[in-house]
């Protein structure tokens, strides 16, 4: 087995990175940047946002494993005084894993170039950068409404619990292969309506956004973004790629929820 650790460039991430490097080539594990089978991350959930784009083009072949060394991760399993227990799972790994769904993502430019594809593990969002974004809404093709507001983010399953939730979206879990649309500021009044709440669909449809005005819009894709460009329109859907985790001691979903955002004690 290879494997590869992504570390932030942290203090406490780099102590971490070193030990467990040690560690891994002392039980005779090696240590492969370039084709590994396992990812660990040091750090927290950027650190880890940025180990899954620098390995998009891989993730059928790997699973990740994410040790926080400050605030608490929602991807992130491992805290930093537990290496050698992390050491010893890699050691004897025998192949587990759980694998959630992810988002993709195709740009179209209206000035007919090449269209840009991504992936998402968290959320997309597009936004105006200055004044109000008008944009028209499509679901499965077929028109759904006219948004006006500051922008849509459309999340994955375990990205609802980012961006997503702060603006009012629903959190979901990560078995139901679905995606998100949550309005971000959107506007209601006599003269114009939304729908005004999160919209949640199935892996066999899809969402189109068309910018009214193709200029001046930035989108977002977890912490990458896209400006400058004319953006005719955005499609959303399911991805066919998974990413997976390896399940030495993966967190229950709705436990990271409760420990992420209510943590009361456990009596």
């Amino acid at each position: 087995m290879k494997v590869s650790i992504y570390s932030n460039d942290g203090q406490a991430s780099r102590k971490v990175a070193t030990a467990l490097h040690q560690g891994l080539v002392a039980g005779g594990v090696e240590i492969d940047s370039l084709n590994p089978d396992i990812v660990v991350t040091v750090g927290g959930d950027g650190t880890l946002l940025s180990a899954f784009h620098h390995y998009s083009d891989r993730l059928d072949k790997i699973r990740f494993v994410g040790i926080h060394t400050g605030h608490l991760g929602f991807y992130t399993d491992w805290r930093d005084y537990e290496v050698q227990a992390l050491i010893q799972s890699l050691v004897q790994d025998n192949g587990q894993s759980v694998s959630y769904p992810l988002l993709t993502i195709r740009v179209d430019y209206a000035d007919g170039t090449q269209p840009d594809q991504a992936l998402a593990l968290n959320e997309s969002t597009i936004k105006k950068v200055s004044g109000t974004m008008v944009a028209d809404v499509y679901i499965k093709d077929e028109f759904f409404e006219s948004f006006r507001g500051d922008g849509l983010c459309i999340s994955t399953p375990t990205g609802s619990t980012a961006y997503n939730k702060s603006v009012g979206g629903a959190v979901i879990n990560p078995r139901f292969n679905a995606i998100q649309m949550a309005e971000i500021a959107s506007i209601n009044n006599l003269v114009f309506r939304t729908l005004g709440s999160p919209l949640i669909i199935p892996d066999d449809e899809w969402i189109r956004i068309e910018p009214v005005k193709s200029a001046g819009n930035v989108l977002m894709c977890d912490q990458l973004s896209i400006e400058g460009r004319p953006i005719k329109a955005i499609t959303y859907r399911i991805a066919q790629q998974r990413i997976s985790f390896a399940e030495y001691r993966h967190t229950h979903f709705w436990q990271r929820v409760e420990t992420s955002f209510i943590g009361r004690e456990r009596l």
